[in-house]
């Protein structure tokens, strides 16, 4: 008697359902099999189940890690002979199924006919919960544990689990350190084969996946679908703490890690933790000194490629990106959404200490050395320790006498950019910050925010050895020197030290002869800008600080105070 759902042809037996001819009854019984969904050989171990006694065989072996397949060439084990075979392609380089559309070769026929899918856009698989299709049909039930969170593959070392064993054994090289493929022409090796078809095709330079909205080609076919979303605006994973969408997976995932706080990648030289593996490999530079991107105009190297692009428009002037509100312009994205909080007043980043909020996660990272004393970063020179790294950088310049950013309109140099753009005030008048408490307007943004403390009386910055406060974090470090009798700024010419390095500068006057401060009422020059706000006030009649007992006005406030003594009768 046959089986109800095959017919019994000259030759074969016909699967009535999709036409198929098989030689054998058994054939056709197994067959039967792909259109019932029938799995009736379970494993004991994990429950998972298959179509047939041999696959349940084979897998078995995923549990006893009987690998009794060994390959000569490196010495991998496999579970199955057809595994094993598909493997010593890897060394052959064979690959004899090749693609009519494009000409690309594969090892294994199931691979062309999976690569076929991204010709003909064809994805048969769906997904009966989201409604996701897959081209491949191994696809589906990967797909379908995330529906159930169903990750039976944990590993030993963090907890980790996986959907599949495959996943499980490429994690745990992260452990191990064990990167088993090497690229033939650089050395580099990867934990994943994968990983190394993908990097391959840098130094081929075959991009095989074009977007056709713009004709962009990547190198990967992940690349493309998460470059398409710019395309149609897609955001599909969306942040259940703060409702914030984003267009990739692993954006989301970078994402969440602000709000648990976790920091899974440590530096081993400092113990310093970071939320990104992509921010400790930049981080370890700082330790090595490896500064691989250099500028062609003037030699400077970088730590960071994003660094150098920044940097190479100090040169051209680039100030790509223009703030919606006042019309101020950047050359960097990062720079015009912090400004952009100027505006908004918006200080998403807050100390647990002392509740103080801040526009940038750097300048809270910054505050919270304050609290805890940390100073990680030493000048090598003079052994002078800083609470963050471009602090160092800037310091350095004072021991090599660098000053790369000169002032078109006098020729001055300085060390910093940011101190070029506040001297441009000067010459142009701009103040774009002002006081709502007074009016008064400066020059930059720090400076008002330093003003803003006179209104409020605020004195943030305590001394340890005496409690006096202040209401600048400078003002606090100045004061110190007084408690340790520290003068580490010496003049070269006569030997005489200073606490600050501004009173060095002053000094340095006196024997240049330099007189950078011209009054513009009768060109008198003066060493120093205090000394020329106090000779302006000689060309007014009237100095502006007034005694209340008789009237009469002085230009300075010492003055002021001796004469007072006149009417106290305090001995002068």
């Amino acid at each position: 008697m046959f089986h109800p759902k095959f017919q019994k042809t000259d030759k074969d037996y016909e699967c009535k359902v999709c036409g198929k001819a098989l030689r054998k009854l058994s054939d056709l019984s197994r067959h039967e099999r792909i259109h019932s969904g029938e799995r009736p050989n379970e494993c004991k171990e994990c429950g998972t189940a298959f179509r047939y006694p041999s696959k349940l065989a084979d897998h078995k072996r995923t549990h006893s890690e009987e690998k009794p397949y060994e390959c000569k060439e490196c010495g991998k084990g496999f579970h199955h002979p057809s595994n094993f075979s598909i493997h010593k392609r890897i060394h052959s380089l064979d690959r004899p199924y090749e693609c009519k559309e494009c000409g690309k070769a594969f090892s294994q026929p199931s691979n062309l006919s999976k690569h076929k899918g991204i010709h003909c856009g064809e994805r048969p698989y769906e997904c009966k919960e989201c409604g996701k299709a897959f081209s491949w049909p191994s696809q589906l039930p990967i797909h379908l544990r995330s529906h159930h969170k169903h990750r039976p593959y944990e590993c030993e070392e963090c907890g980790k689990a996986f959907t599949q064993t495959s996943n499980l054994k490429t994690h745990k090289r992260i452990h191990s350190g064990e990167r088993p493929y090497e690229c033939k022409e650089c050395g580099k090796a990867f934990n994943h084969t994968s990983h190394l078809s993908k990097h391959k095709r840098i130094h081929s330079g075959e991009r095989p996946y074009e977007c056709k909205e713009c004709g962009k080609a990547f190198i990967q076919t992940s690349h493309l679908s998460k470059h398409k979303r710019i395309h149609s605006g897609e955001r599909p994973y969306k942040c259940k703490e703060c409702g914030k969408a984003f267009s990739h997976t692993s954006h989301l995932s970078k994402h969440k890690r602000i709000h648990s706080g976790e920091r899974p990648y440590e530096c081993k030289e400092c113990g310093k933790a970071f939320s990104q593996t992509s921010h400790l490999s930049k981080h370890k530079r700082i330790h090595n000194g490896e500064r691989p991107y250099d500028c062609k105009e003037c030699g400077k190297a970088f730590h960071r490629p994003s660094n150098l692009t920044s940097h190479i428009r100090v040169h051209r002037g680039e100030m790509p990106y223009e703030c919606e509100e006042c019309g101020k312009a950047f050359s960097r994205t990062s720079h015009l959404s912090n400004h952009k909080r100027i505006h908004s007043g918006e200080k998403p980043y807050e100390c647990k200490e002392c509740g103080k909020a801040f526009r940038r996660r750097s300048d809270l990272t910054s505050h919270i050395r304050i609290h805890s004393g940390e100073r990680p970063y030493a000048c090598k020179e003079c052994g002078k320790a800083f609470s963050h790294t471009s602090h160092l950088s800037k310091h350095k310049r004072i021991h090599s006498g660098e000053r790369p950013y000169d002032c078109k309109e006098c020729g001055k140099a300085f060390r910093r950019p940011s101190n070029l753009t506040s001297h441009l005030r000067i010459h142009s008048g701009e103040r774009p910050y002002e006081c709502k408490e007074c009016g008064k307007a400066f020059i930059h943004t720090s400076h008002l925010s330093k003003h803003k403390r006179i209104h409020s009386g605020e004195r943030p910055y305590e001394c340890k050895e005496c409690g006096k406060a202040f209401s600048q974090t400078t003002h606090l470090s100045k004061h110190k020197i007084i408690h340790s009798g520290e003068r580490p700024y010496e003049c070269k010419e006569c030997g005489k030290a200073f606490r600050q390095v501004s009173n060095l500068s002053d000094h340095k006057r006196i024997h240049s002869g330099e007189r950078p401060y011209e009054c513009k009422e009768c060109g008198k020059a003066f060493n120093w800008r205090s000394q020329l706000r106090i000779h302006l006030r000689s060309h007014h009649k009237h100095g502006p600080y007034e005694c209340e007992e008789c009237g009469k006005a002085f230009t300075q406030t010492s003055s002021l105070k001796t004469h007072k003594r006149i009417h106290s009768g305090e001995a002068l």
